[in-house]
Formats: structure tokens, sequence, C-alpha cells
């Protein structure tokens, strides 16, 4: 996710540890007329499509492999943009479907990747990356973990604006050790559309034009 302006990384999947259910996803609006057939077709040509995307990005490092190759990330982001044609009428913003623990599959975001690949500099290595949505309470959190005891996280607020896009912006952000805590000051605000969500995936395009796709964290992270 990232945001008009900010000092810091807007950090999403695209990282602790209550299991959760998968919830509920509310299905694809029906146009009138729209015949079962036509139904079945679109179904199988998203799975498809889905399929397609996730062997795609499936050996590319969590996007730092694409960013050497142009060839690549055309048809990553082409497989994306197929997808959202197909899926431009799913409501992707309700509480019972966007509100979770989304893990970085891959990214174009370059502030992401950069401390994913540089994180060794620092004696350390980047965990799972994580995007947590709580659509009732109005805020996410872009996180980064650090095993065994970092991470660093940006909290913002949160407000749903259509049936895909959600705005957000910066409230505050904090590095954190097993016995520190240092914050730190962002600002910046923006939006991002999810344009495909099911029971697996989600996958968003955000106000720079920076792509995500993320899966859902077999674990609950809290601050």
């Amino acid at each position: 996710m990232a945001a008009t302006s900010s000092p810091l990384p807007a950090i999403s999947n695209n990282n602790f540890f209550i299991q959760t259910s998968r919830p509920h996803v509310t299905p694809t609006r029906v146009r009138p007329g729209t015949t079962r057939s036509s139904l079945s077709s679109q179904s199988q040509s998203l799975s498809s499509a889905k399929s397609n995307l996730l062997d795609l990005i499936s050996n590319q490092n969590r996007g730092i492999s694409t960013q050497s190759d142009p060839q690549k990330l055309l048809q990553i982001t082409d497989a994306i943009d197929t997808i959202a044609l197909l899926n431009r009428d799913q409501i992707t913003t309700n509480n019972a479907s966007l509100s979770g623990t989304w893990r970085l599959l891959w990214t174009t975001e370059k502030e992401q990747l950069f401390i994913i690949k540089n994180a060794g500099f620092f004696g350390t290595k980047a965990g799972d990356v994580l995007q947590v949505i709580d659509v009732e309470k109005r805020n996410l959190n872009n996180v980064i973990t650090f095993p065994p005891d970092g991470v660093f996280f940006v909290r913002s607020d949160i407000e749903i604006t259509s049936s895909q896009r959600v705005d957000f912006r910066f409230t505050s952000a904090v590095l954190r050790g097993k016995d520190w805590e240092f914050p730190l000051p962002p600002f910046g605000k923006g939006w991002f559309d999810s344009i495909y969500l099911d029971s697996d995936i989600r996958i968003a395009k955000d106000i720079r034009g920076d792509y995500l796709v993320v899966d859902r964290a077999p674990y609950e992270w809290k601050e």
C-alpha cells in the first residue's frame, strides 16, 4: 500500500499468532439478464486467471526477482489486469471478507522490497510481511517482522469509499525489538482497490499503480 507522500515505507503482504477461520466471502453481484452459463464461464475464466497469476509469481521471491525482469513484470501485471476486468463487479470491502491478517506473496512496492532485500545489513532477516485490516474498527497495520523478536509496523486509519476502494491515512509507526520500542512519525494518505478477493488470496492496486498479491495468514497478528 503506497501513499501520496511518506518518509517511511508503506508496508503491506502483500507477517502472530492465533489460528483464524476463513471468513465468509461476499459473492460477485449478478447483473440483470446474466445467464447461468455466462456466470459459469466467468467463474471458470477467473479460476484460470488466478491459477495463471499464482504460477507466474511462485518463484519471484515476493517481487524481488521481478524487479530485474521487465518481461516477467509485464506478464504478471497483465494477468492482474485481466482478473480486475473479469471481477469488476465484486464487492471486496465488507467487514467479513476484507478484515483479517494478510501475508505478502508478491508486490511491486519498492519500499517494501528494499527492506526485505536489505534486512541482512542490519544483522537480521525479514520474516512475514503483513497487512492487518479491521474494517469495523477502521484501522490497518502494515507490518514487517524480523524474527525472532523484531517488528516494524505502520498504523493507518481507513475509510471504505466504494465497493472495492479503501482510503487510508498513516497515523503512526513503531520499530520494536525484544526489550525496546522506537516510535516514528509517518505521514501521508492514499487509497487502494482490492480488485479480487476470495477465501485464499486478495489482489490490490494502489494510488501509485503498485500491485499487491497477498494470502490469508494462518495466524492473526496483533500489536
